[in-house]
């Protein structure tokens, strides 16, 4: 039995099968873990939906940003991006049965010492206390609430968490940070227009990993959404998102050794960060 985790697939549907091919997945004794954005800027997204869909237990999946916006498309929510390709999804004959898969899928899970998360984790959180408010946004999307909080998760405010948010002020800083955070203050304060390279991170802001004393520094965070940053794979770090979308490559981890698997990507060009 082997775990592999697996960077972001962006409906990248052709890569994600000879990956799985390098890797002799086998279902019925592996497992997947995907860090999330399964769907969108890339070209057969409902594919890729119905294959990790097929999987079963065998695969574990946490929502990225791009899962959560098609969510949104979906009901009405949000508007189509002009570099949005989720048309595939949203006009199958088994739009409804994806969809009600993927919005009961978690945004973020806790195994042992590892902790899978599409983004990152506020510098404050604990793991414990990571899981206990991811757990509120996954009750909230298969709940009755559901539709409002998707027209209610967009915006950059409030910027950071504090114990007494509440209602979907407090949903959206829970989402945005597991979804969408790659830099941040010293005090958790988010920025969300950065996308670059470690060099050019604005001053006074850092990747939210590196933020000094951050209370889930004892676990190992298996991670995606930035692409920029690349491969990254330290004792407690294994960013995973290598540009698949951008002609870079699809990555795999073996979490039990470390191992890595890559197969090469054909870049999109209608695509964009």
């Amino acid at each position: 039995m082997a775990t592999y985790a697996v960077g972001d697939i962006q409906g990248c549907y052709t890569e994600l099968v000879r990956l799985l091919e390098k890797l002799c997945f086998d279902p019925a004794i592996d497992r997947l873990w995907l860090v999330g954005d399964l769907v969108n800027r890339g070209p057969d997204s409902v594919n890729v939906l119905r294959l990790i869909k097929s999987l079963g237990d065998a695969a574990i999946t946490v929502l990225g940003n791009h899962d959560l916006h098609l969510l949104a498309v979906a009901e009405g929510a949000a508007k189509l991006h002009r570099c949005d390709t989720l048309h595939d999804i949203l006009g199958a004959p088994d739009r409804d049965e994806l969809l009600t898969w993927l919005r009961a899928q978690r945004l973020l899970y806790v195994e042992g010492d590892f902790v899978l998360v599409h983004a990152g984790l506020l510098p404050n959180w604990t793991v414990a206390q990571a899981q206990q408010l991811a757990h509120e946004v996954e009750a909230t999307l298969v709940g009755t609430q559901y539709h409002d909080f998707l027209v209610h998760m967009y915006g950059n405010h409030p910027d950071h968490w504090e114990d007494s948010l509440s209602g979907y002020e407090r949903l959206r800083v829970i989402t945005n940070a597991c979804t969408r955070m790659r830099v941040c203050t010293q005090g958790g304060e988010m920025e969300f227009k950065f996308k670059g390279e470690l060099h050019n991170i604005p001053e006074g802001y850092m990747p939210w990993f590196d933020v000094p004393g951050r209370a889930s520094a004892k676990a190992t965070v298996v991670c995606g959404h930035w692409s920029a940053l690349g491969l990254k794979a330290t004792p407690r770090i294994i960013a995973l998102d290598t540009g698949c979308l951008w002609g870079g490559t699809l990555t795999a981890i073996r979490l039990e050794d470390r191992a890595l698997f890559q197969t090469p990507c054909i870049p999109n060009p209608t695509a964009s960060p």
